[in-house]
């Protein structure tokens, strides 16, 4: 396996259906196969609006089985066809009752190898989340790609600390964030996060945006997608935070096991010394 590995994410506007929101991902990710890349991810719940502005019954409509559902398979094909690794955001339903908001994580031969189900469930205007979402029950998974080591945080999760560390202990060389998060809200938090997480932990992070308006609510998705190192630094540009981008970047596996030699984080932990941290 190559240490350079050529990786995308697609920031995206709302189209107004779910066809028309898939087709233009499938788009996206046969231009960034034709570019060389072998790893692409999505926004949060991808195929859909952000319908958590709301809090309505109809929002349950957009919930499909994973990975059996019709999107899921979809991006199976659409992995076969690239030859791709693809995180696949959506909102599965798990029998009557049992909601999620989960990423599916499908090899380049389209061989779904799992799933992850956000842990961490916001509820705080524009983001009303735990009236559809119960917190994932999965752990921490992270997935033997073709291109190595993947792992997947979901939005909100990404100001807990604990999930990040637990990935990089699973051994994850590249996370995906995927997120639908508004201007105002965090957006200076957006540049820090994320890169903190990467050198704490010191493996690459994808994070990824939503970018505009949709029709449930006020929030302004601002975008602003990016690559970040393990020493912390941003792969090439930050997408814009007005417009619909794919971002297709180089990232070098190597600088993980180099940078785990050289600030040697995980060797000077103290997990005897941490119990108090999950003490209710």
């Amino acid at each position: 396996m190559a240490d350079v590995v050529r990786a995308a994410l697609v920031q995206a506007t709302w189209t107004g259906d779910t066809e028309s929101m898939i087709a233009k991902h499938e788009k996206h990710a046969r231009e960034a196969a034709r570019q060389g890349a072998r790893v692409i991810g999505f926004q949060e719940v991808f195929n859909a609006p952000y319908f958590c502005q709301v809090q309505e019954p109809e929002h349950h409509r957009w919930a499909e089985p994973v990975p059996d559902g019709p999107t899921v398979s979809r991006m199976r094909d659409l992995a076969r066809e690239t030859g791709m690794v693809i995180v696949v955001p959506v909102f599965e339903v798990e029998g009557d009752g049992f909601y999620y908001n989960t990423a599916a994580v499908i090899d380049a031969d389209g061989t779904y190898l799992g799933k992850y189900r956000k842990h961490h469930i916001p509820q705080v205007k524009g983001f009303w989340e735990k009236y559809y979402f119960k917190p994932g029950n999965l752990g921490w998974p992270v997935f033997d790609t073709a291109v190595g080591k993947v792992g997947v945080y979901i939005c909100y999760d990404r100001h807990f600390p604990e999930g990040w560390r637990q990935l990089g202990l699973n051994g994850a060389q590249l996370v995906y964030n995927p997120s639908a998060t508004s201007r105002g809200l965090s957006a200076h938090l957006w540049r820090l996060e994320q890169p903190a997480a990467a050198v704490a932990n010191l493996y690459y992070v994808a994070a990824i945006n939503r970018v505009g308006r949709e029709e449930y609510g006020d929030n302004d998705f601002y975008g602003t997608s990016y690559f970040v190192d393990p020493r912390g630094q941003f792969v090439g540009d930050v997408a814009s935070d007005k417009d619909e981008e794919l971002l297709v970047r180089d990232l070098d596996l190597g600088l993980v096991t180099e940078t785990r030699q050289q600030w040697a984080f995980y060797r000077d932990r103290r997990p005897d010394a941490y119990e108090g941290l999950v003490r209710p």
